[in-house]
């Protein structure tokens, strides 16, 4: 079971590639505003990609009461305790 260090790292990984910026840092207050290019578009390709490095399925009820980055972190952390 990964730990919040362990998803973070991962997580930004995703971010990383979705948003082709190796340079980009998430931190848990980052919102969709925080970055030009998150549009909805990008958003379904994040939580694919998301699904994809963590096993996981998210569904849109789940998706939709994530408020930033941390909520994603803590919804990955419930997530993949349960794999």
């Amino acid at each position: 079971m990964p730990d919040r260090p362990e998803i973070v790292g991962r997580l930004e990984t995703v971010f990383q590639d979705t948003f082709d910026d190796p340079a980009l840092r998430i931190h848990d207050a980052m919102t969709a505003a925080d970055l030009d290019d998150w549009d909805s578009l990008q958003h379904i390709v994040l939580v694919l990609a998301v699904e994809r490095e963590f096993g996981v399925k998210l569904n849109p009820a789940e998706v939709g009461k994530l408020e930033n980055v941390g909520k994603m972190v803590d919804l990955l952390l419930e997530k993949t305790a349960r794999v």
